[in-house]
């Protein structure tokens, strides 16, 4: 028996790919031959699969798993194919949300949307990592499903910190002082940064002048960091906020291990890894509470239901002010990963596709 992977980008430092390759490492200690066939990769990883034109030829004991989170032409050669399929479904941002932004991502996420619809007829079983994610699953007409978080170490520590950018951050505390609020994630719309630099100035105003705000992650496209910088100018932040950009392992660490509180604005989330990681690490949450944020923090963070400036820079205070309030949420929030155990998320996984193989 064969469950092979397709997938349209097979990339290192992505958390659906670090997914795909611990899903293929469970599959094969149970005895299920397993490869990932893939349409892009980076090259660091390139080694752990193969061009999804190699997949050769059909075999009746062999099962198709696709991981959609995007629209892709590799879609057109799994649709094609005649083996059985799965499906892995890590959600698709609405194209409402990007396509001002950035037309082409648009027309991409309109594309896997559209093609995760005509993938439920042909789809025997279905996995989302949310409750979120599998509802739309259902909309689509999926009626097999099951919920599984991402195949991630929530908790691991990404080695040792970066020692110099540990030093800038204690330099930064000891004068002039003030909060280091975190964010990690794309610098994009739909992860709405700029209601975070929003609220960055409602808190510097009220209730910490010396607060910065730092973000870490790649932008998407060419327009919307740009027009997130002259936003930043404009308020008079250029000092407070931190375009960090994408960062290493030692990097990130320092950002984790320094912040005060990591905040989230996102209108869109089918999981959100980074709020879980920041959690393993222990580091309060305030967050809006839309699509799968809720479910993801669960009781471990402030939810909000409004990100209007003024509740959401409170909130933040309230955190920052309140010490028995952030150790109450570092236990929570280390708690709630545990949750998210990597080996028993593979466990869980592995055993809903030997039954659905079975079945």
């Amino acid at each position: 028996m064969r469950v092979d992977q397709v997938i349209p980008s097979l990339a290192s430092r992505d958390a659906i790919g670090v997914h795909t390759i611990n899903l293929r490492d469970g599959l094969r200690r149970v005895g299920i031959d397993s490869d990932i066939f893939y349409g892009s990769f980076t090259p660091d990883v390139q080694h752990e699969g193969r061009p999804v034109t190699e997949l050769g030829r059909a075999g009746r004991d062999r099962w198709l798993l696709y991981q959609s989170s995007i629209g892709s032409p590799v879609y057109d050669i799994l649709a094609a194919r005649p083996e059985r399929k799965l499906v892995n479904y890590h959600n698709i941002t609405p194209a409402n949300l990007l396509r001002e932004w950035a037309p082409d991502v648009g027309y991409e996420v309109a594309l896997g949307r559209t093609q995760l619809a005509r993938l439920a007829v042909q789809s025997r079983f279905a996995v989302a990592d949310s409750a979120f994610n599998e509802s739309e699953l259902r909309a689509l007409g999926y009626d097999d499903t099951a919920v599984v978080p991402l195949l991630i170490d929530m908790q691991r520590k990404s080695g040792e910190p970066d020692p110099a950018l540990m030093a800038e951050f204690a330099r930064h505390k000891a004068a002039p002082g003030g909060a280091d609020l975190l964010f990690v994630g794309k610098v994009s719309p739909h992860k709405a940064p700029h209601d975070l630099v929003k609220m960055l100035a409602v808190l510097r105003r009220l209730y910490d002048p010396s607060a910065r705000l730092h973000l870490v992650g790649s932008p998407l496209g060419e327009t919307y960091e740009p027009a997130l910088r002259s936003f930043v100018d404009e308020l008079g932040l250029s000092d407070a906020v931190n375009f960090a950009g994408s960062v290493s392992g030692a990097e990130l660490e320092a950002y984790l291990q320094s912040a005060d509180v990591f905040v989230c604005a996102s209108d869109h989330e089918g999981f959100c890894v980074p709020l879980a990681e920041a959690m393993g690490h222990g580091v309060p949450i305030v967050a809006y509470g839309v699509t799968a944020v809720p479910e993801t923090v669960g009781h471990a963070g402030l939810v909000l239901p409004d990100k209007s400036p003024v509740p959401f820079a409170s909130a933040v205070a309230r955190v920052l002010s309140d010490a028995m309030l952030r150790q109450h949420l570092s236990a929570a929030g280390r708690a709630r990963a545990a949750e998210f155990s990597l080996p028993d998320s593979q466990r869980r996984f592995v055993s809903l596709v030997q039954a659905a193989i079975a079945s």
